[in-house]
C-alpha cells in the first residue's frame, strides 16, 4: 500500500463508544502535513475525544486512525507520543522542576547529552520569547499564566515532533494575553511548519489560527473546510457560531 507522504494523520470510519454510547461517530478525514486544523465545537461535542484518538489515549471502537501511514494501534505508544507534542490548558509543568528542566524533560528521556539539551532548551525559550538568562532557572510558580503557557509550548516542541496537539491551551488566559499567544503560535507554526491540531470553542480563535476548521457537533464532524468556506456554510451549527462574532450594538 502506497502512503501519501503529505498526510500526517488519517481517520477512517472511526467511531468510539463508551458504555454503548458513541462519543464520536463516523469520522473520515485527513490532516495534511504543515496545516493548522482547528477542531471547533461546543463543550461535549467530541473535539477533545477526537484529538485523543490521534495520540492513542483512546482506541477506536471501530475504524482506525493512521499516524504517518500506520494505525495507531500498531505503534509502540511511547514512540508514538514522542512524535506528538501535547499542550493542554492546565499545562502540567512539574512544580519542583525549573523551566530549563521542564522543557528539557523529553530530550533527557531520549538520552540526549546534557550540553545538547541545554542548547535545545535555550533555543526554544528564545523561540517562545522567553529570555533564557531570565527564565531558565525559575520555577513554574514564579511565572505568569502566559509565561507558563509559553513554557508548555516550548516543552511540547523540545524533541522536534512533527505533530503538535493543543487542547484549549489559552482558554484560561485573559483576552489580551490570549491574543498575544495566538499571534505567537501562528508565527511559530509558519516558521517551523509543524502540523497542529488545536481544540477550541472560540470561533474568533479559530479564525486567527486555522488553515481549516473541523466543526464538531454531537460527536460528528459536520463541516470541514477553510475559514472562508466556513463563512458560507449553511449548517445550523456553523451559523450559530457565526452569530457569536456579530458586533453587539
Amino acid at each position: 500500500m502506497s502512503v501519501d507522504k503529505q498526510i500526517a494523520v488519517e481517520f477512517r470510519d472511526v467511531t468510539l463508544r463508551v458504555n454503548n454510547r458513541p462519543l464520536v461517530s463516523n469520522l473520515n478525514f485527513t490532516i495534511r502535513q504543515g496545516e493548522v486544523l482547528i477542531l471547533l465545537g461546543r463543550s461535549g461535542s467530541g473535539k477533545t475525544t477526537t484529538m485523543k484518538l490521534i495520540n492513542h489515549l483512546f482506541t477506536p471502537s471501530q475504524g482506525e486512525v493512521l499516524f504517518d501511514g500506520t494505525p495507531t494501534t500498531e505503534w509502540d505508544e511511547i514512540k508514538l507520543r514522542r512524535k506528538i507534542g501535547y499542550v493542554i490548558q492546565e499545562i502540567g509543568l512539574f512544580p519542583h522542576f525549573t523551566v530549563e528542566r521542564n522543557v528539557g524533560l523529553v530530550p533527557a528521556l531520549e538520552g540526549w547529552r546534557t550540553k545538547q539539551i541545554r542548547s535545545r532548551v535555550y533555543e526554544l525559550l528564545h523561540l517562545v520569547s522567553l529570555d533564557p538568562a531570565q527564565f531558565a532557572g525559575r520555577y513554574p510558580h514564579e511565572l505568569s499564566g502566559g509565561q507558563r503557557q509559553r513554557v508548555g509550548v516550548a516543552r511540547a516542541l523540545a524533541a522536534d515532533p512533527p505533530v503538535l496537539l493543543m487542547d484549549e491551551p489559552f482558554g484560561a488566559l485573559d483576552p489580551i494575553t490570549r491574543l498575544e499567544l495566538q499571534t505567537e503560535l501562528k508565527r511559530l507554526q509558519q516558521e517551523l511548519q509543524k502540523t497542529v491540531v488545536f481544540v477550541t470553542h472560540d470561533i474568533q480563535e479559530a479564525f486567527v489560527l486555522a488553515s481549516r476548521i473541523g466543526l464538531m457537533y454531537r460527536g460528528e464532524m459536520v463541516f470541514l473546510g477553510t475559514p472562508e468556506q466556513f463563512l458560507e456554510s449553511p449548517h445550523p451549527e456553523a451559523r450559530a457560531f457565526m452569530e457569536c462574532i456579530k458586533p453587539v450594538i
